[in-house]
């Protein structure tokens, strides 16, 4: 695999085995328009961009925004679009060929909640679905016909859960890839329309 050089802030969340499990499985062909939600520092964007010329990314938090460009310049990479924007709302009226996102899935109570941006890389509300289920409830409208979707969650938020949802939205899904950690699993979630 590819090695960049990689600044991180304590404000975005840092790339770590979930990321890395993403970046490692990317499906796309060379004709294929990308985004990914959530971008953070950039990583699995800039592995994607090694894929295809038509990347673009969003963040909801403008740490991320400003550090993903940071990364792409360092690394010499100008083919990333950055939107600044919550999930589908700086995309609104467009539509992709894959859709990739590593969600904010794990379970949060309000104790737990973080008072700055990097909250937003995590909170996956109190069963860990909050985000999770906004995006799936948008993501087929940003689709093209036979596109795909891959995402990253943990056992501790229901990934039969997202399989049932994404096959009710008419997606042939599968857990493709896992990882167990101490007391979850992180899955990757492939699915195609």
């Amino acid at each position: 695999m590819d090695k960049f050089k990689l600044n991180t802030s304590e404000m975005v969340y840092e790339p770590a085995e979930d990321s890395f499990l993403l970046a490692e499985n990317l499906e796309i062909s060379p004709d294929d328009t990308v985004l990914e939600i959530g971008t953070g520092s950039g990583i699995v964007a800039m592995y994607a961009s090694k894929l295809t010329d038509k990347v673009a990314v969003t963040d909801i938090n403008y740490n991320a925004i400003e550090l993903a460009e940071e990364n792409f310049k360092i690394n010499g990479i100008e083919n990333i679009e950055v939107l600044y924007g919550d999930l589908f709302e700086p995309v609104k009226n467009r539509k992709f060929d894959v859709i990739l996102f590593n969600t904010p899935y794990l379970p949060t109570s309000d104790d737990e909640i973080l008072d700055d941006d990097l909250n937003y890389a995590f909170d996956g509300g109190i069963d860990g679905r909050k985000v999770i289920d906004l995006f799936l409830n948008e993501v087929k409208n940003h689709l093209n016909d036979k596109g795909k979707v891959q995402l990253i969650q943990s056992s501790l938020s229901d990934s039969e859960k997202t399989l049932d949802k994404l096959d009710s939205l008419g997606f042939v899904s599968e857990i493709a890839k896992s990882e167990r950690f101490f007391f979850e699993e992180i899955v990757l979630i492939n699915g195609y329309l």
